[in-house]
């Protein structure tokens, strides 16, 4: 019998209480701080966003005033409330909690800081699962203050932070040990890529991407728009944290009332993000595959051209892209290309089959990092997978009878 049965035995036999999240802690919803006084050069304090409660880092910065009530310190639980609903324990100093982030506080006697954080990685996970289906996930801090959660004693608590803590410790050194790795496949696949599209002077023409496509911008639509079961369509936003290289099926869809209103990517366009957040980013790709056309936001544009569109999607990664891109992009706070400047890049254009050639190979590669089926990625997914099954266990207790 394991330490924490024993205890378990000795404590609560009969099982343990559950209450409402909102009985044992209070819920802080971030603020929304004026985005005119961000940036990124140190100045003020470090904002908290959606993004950051994954990495537990923050590289933007608030300038402006603002109140104590939102200075999150070393320890604080934050809780991201769209997404992915991921928990962090913050560990880098004085920041400010952003909009759409939250901060579990004024925890009661009988609930350990550390025994929330780790019950809580598990509960999120299960409604994250929960809205698998959903086009919008997004958590109100009402349906978060009426979680369940066991609150076995505080000996039975202590036990279990101990034993996760250290768990999570051989988590994190054996996770960083396969990104390492990942990351090293990442730079030889970025190197033969660019190899690969690399053609020696003279062995193939570099024309204009305007001379053998056009680029035509999105129009409008909002989150309002979003619906299940509409107009397949690509928000540009996606086209950083959902897409890889080519799509044949949209995540979202907008309502079927606004087909008139709406721009279109045809099967065989390549989708193009035309704002972002740095220029490394900005211009990212992707090849519609699909079998129907695809509404594009406003921030995109679809390239309708001649050429094989994960040819084309491809070459839109690589460093002589990047190269030439860097000089069209408008160093704004929010970096954007424009059609004019995209029109200008010029892109290698060998035969259609040697195009399909280098496809081929580089779907191999780029499986081999990207698919969470094969490889490195498939050995990381199938760790996490373990951890998150040991802590079930962990964590799973009988409630006590009424």
């Amino acid at each position: 019998m394991s330490r924490i049965d024993e205890l378990i035995t000795k404590f609560c036999p009969g099982g343990v209480e559950f209450r409402s999240l909102g009985e044992v802690c209070a819920v802080l919803n971030g603020c929304a701080f004026e985005s005119t006084l961000f940036n990124g050069n140190g100045v003020g304090l470090p904002l908290v966003r959606i993004r950051d409660v994954n990495t537990a880092i923050s590289g933007t910065y608030y300038s402006g005033p603002y109140d104590e009530r939102y200075v999150v310190e070393n320890g604080d639980l934050l809780v991201g409330m769209d997404g992915d609903f991921r928990i962090v324990r913050w560990s880098n100093g004085r920041a400010l909690l952003n909009q759409r982030v939250c901060r579990l506080q004024d925890l009661s006697s009988e609930l350990l800081s550390g025994f929330l954080f780790h019950l809580m990685r598990v509960e999120l996970r299960h409604i994250q699962e929960a809205t698998q289906q959903s086009t919008v996930k997004h958590l109100s801090s009402r349906e978060l203050l009426r979680t369940r959660i066991p609150i076995p004693p505080l000996d039975v608590q202590r036990e279990i932070v101990r034993v996760l803590d250290l768990f999570t410790a051989l988590e994190a050194e054996l996770e960083a040990e396969l990104e390492a790795e990942l990351e090293a496949r990442r730079l030889q696949y970025a190197h033969y890529r660019d190899s690969l599209l690399t053609f020696p002077e003279g062995g193939v023409r570099w024309v204009p991407m305007g001379e053998v496509g056009k680029f035509t911008r999105g129009r409008r639509f909002t989150k309002a728009d979003v619906a299940d079961g509409g107009l397949p369509s690509i928000h540009y936003g996606e086209i950083y944290t959902c897409y890889g290289v080519a799509a044949s099926q949209t995540v979202s869809c907008v309502r079927r009332g606004m087909a008139d209103q709406l721009r279109y990517a045809r099967p065989g366009d390549v989708v193009v993000a035309a704002v972002g957040e740095t220029v490394e980013d900005v211009g990212k790709a992707v090849a519609w595959l699909g079998e129907t056309d695809a509404a594009i936001h406003d921030d995109c544009f679809a390239y309708r051209h001649t050429m094989d569109p994960k040819y084309v999607a491809y070459f839109m990664q690589t460093s002589a892209f990047h190269s030439q891109k860097d000089k069209h992009v408008s160093r704004a706070k929010v970096k954007r290309l424009s059609a004019q400047g995209l029109e200008k890049i010029t892109i290698p254009v060998p035969p259609l089959e040697e195009q399909a050639r280098i496809v081929a190979i580089l779907d191999k590669f780029d499986a081999l990092v990207n698919d969470l089926s094969v490889g490195l990625p498939a050995e990381l997914a199938a760790r996490r997978r373990q951890y998150d099954y040991y802590r079930d266990k962990l964590l799973t207790f009988k409630e006590v009878a009424a």
